[in-house]
Parts: structure tokens; sequence; C-alpha cells
């Protein structure tokens, strides 16, 4: 009888030696990431501490009345960051109202009616949008939209809007073309590829089964978004329209082209004005003495927070739909 020779399977060595060098390695990569991790923070504490020290001649001297105080006077060394706050805020706010509907009409343009062959040159010229540098937008803004906007569209705004109740003492103004308007103009434009583009994806993620479940129902296009889509994408939304308002908020060289750069609160959006980062852009290499210098990292510390409070609330809005999740509304 011919023996047949079994074949040994191959020594892998010694089973518990594996299992220590892979206990080994699995902690070298958890202490890895932790310590990539701390960087974040301290990162965030080093700039905080700095802001701090700089912040603290200015905070001492002028207190709380420096959040309150539309002073701003290098000779007598009298500052208030008022002025900067209120501009930053409200340009803030007009990018969002004119954005995040624009940004959710692309986004269901691409995702629910546009053809495939559209899909993608959409895709690719937010993309392209997104990575202009911020100081071509502002070059534009200032050399072909501020002019056209003198021109033609603020005194029409102002010829039938600035005469109503309540609302017309925003559209009244000599028509100069710059101005916080503008630039809430400006920086809408800059954001709306970024909401755009995280719309885009969490839209995409949406199963197509409840989609074609609510269109075999009888759902309208409308219906289907409304109470399918959004529903289900709500928190990544939110968290696109944040992302538009953090760079909204810190944006700079784009909106000191365009703002007007005055120190000076108006009822009016068609006003010059100024924010924080238009403030330290223009003045800080300026800035001689320490009072001055002291205002101006004061501005910084207060951008500072007022970020950190609007990521802290839309974490905060985040957290509360997820936990609404599954739920009835």
């Amino acid at each position: 009888m011919t023996e047949i020779a079994l074949e040994q399977p191959a020594t892998v060595g010694d089973p518990s030696k594996i299992l220590r060098r892979g206990a080994r390695l699995d902690s070298l990569f958890r202490g890895a990431t932790r310590v990539t991790a701390m960087l974040v923070f301290l990162a965030v504490l080093s700039i905080l501490i700095m802001l701090v020290i700089g912040a603290s001649p200015a905070l001492e001297k002028f207190g709380f009345g420096f959040l309150f105080s539309t002073a701003w006077n290098p000779v007598t060394e009298d500052f208030g960051a008022l002025v900067a706050i209120f501009g930053t805020l409200v340009t803030s706010a007009i990018a969002l109202l004119i954005a995040v509907p624009v940004s959710f009409g692309i986004a269901i343009f691409i995702t629910q009616l546009a053809p495939e062959w559209l899909k993608r040159p959409i895709g690719t010229a937010i993309e392209l949008l997104a990575a202009i540098p911020s100081i071509i937008y502002g070059m534009w803004g200032l050399f072909v939209l501020a002019p056209l906007f003198a021109d033609h569209a603020q005194p029409w705004i102002t010829e039938h809007l600035g005469e109503w109740p309540v609302i017309g003492a925003l559209f009244q103004g000599p028509p100069m073309g710059i101005g916080m308007f503008t630039a809430g103009l400006i920086l809408a434009i800059m954001i709306i590829p970024f909401i755009a583009a995280v719309m885009r994806d969490v839209f995409e993620v949406v199963p197509p089964v409840l989609k074609e479940s609510a269109y075999g129902l009888g759902a309208t296009t409308w219906e289907v978004v409304w109470n399918i889509v959004l529903p289900y994408t709500r928190v990544g939304v939110v968290g696109g329209i944040m992302l538009g308002l953090g760079r909204a908020l810190g944006e700079t060289m784009a909106v000191t082209f365009v703002i007007g750069n005055a120190q000076q609160i108006s009822p009016s959006l068609f006003m010059p004005g100024s924010t924080i980062s238009s403030a330290l852009a223009n003045e800080f290499n300026e800035a001689v003495g320490e009072m001055y210098t002291s205002s101006l990292v004061a501005l910084g510390l207060i951008l500072f927070i007022i970020t950190f409070i609007v990521l802290a609330l839309a974490r905060l809005l985040l957290m509360r739909l997820s936990e609404r999740e599954g739920t009835h509304s």
C-alpha cells in the first residue's frame, strides 16, 4: 500500500509571543493616537493662554466696559470692542441668511433632480469655488461687485425699501457699494461651497428605499425632501451650517476689502463698518504702545470666545438632535 505523506503545517511561532507582540503594538498605537489627540488640546490651550496674557493690560484698564464701548482712539488710548463685535455678528448673519437657502437648493438639485451628466460638473464647480483664496474674493468684491452694487442694486433697493417702516432704516444711505451688506454677501459666496458640499454628502447617504417608498405612496419631490431627506440628515445639515458660520466669523482679507473699515455703528446695512478680523488685519502692524497692541489682542480673544460659544451651541444642538433620532416629532 502506498503511503501518502501528509504535509505538515508551517510553523508560525509561539502563540504566546505573537500575543505579547500584538499587545505591545496595540499599546504603542493607543499611546500614539492619544498623543496626537492631546496635541490639539495643547495647541488650543496655548493659543488661549497667549491671548489672555496679551489682552490682560487692556482688560485690566477697561474691564467689561471694553465690550460695550464704541470708542477706538489710538491717540488717547481709549478703546472698545462693540463696533467690531457688531460688525462681525451682522456680516455673519447676513452671510448665513443668503448662503443657507442657496446651499440647500444646490445640494437638493445635485442629489435629487440633476441628470447624471450634470452632477459632476456642478460638484467640481463647487469644489473650485471653495479653493479660491479669500484675497481673490476680496479683490473681486472691491473691483467688480461693489461698483455694480453701487450703480444698480443699491439705488433700487433704497428707493423701494428705504421708506418702509421698521426695516426701511436697514436700506438707507449713499450708494457707495462697500459696507456691511457687501461684506456679508462676499462671505455668503465664500461659505456656500462648504455648506453645499456637506449637505450634498449627507443627502447622498439617505437610503434609496426610503425615498422610493415615499414616491410609491404618491409623495412629490418636495414632500420627499422635507419629510424624508431632511429629517434623516438634519444632524449633518446643522453641522454644515455651523461649519460655514465658523468660516464667516473668522474671515479676514475678503471682508477687509469691502466692509469700509469704519469705526461706527449704523442701522443701515449699506454703511461702512468693521469686524474683529478686519480690525486686526488693518491695524496690528501699525499698533504702537502696549495698550494699543493689547486692545487688538483683546479683540482676538473675544473672537476666540465667540467662535467657541458658537461651536459649543452647535455641539449641544447636534446632541439634542441625536437624542431625538428615532422619535416621532
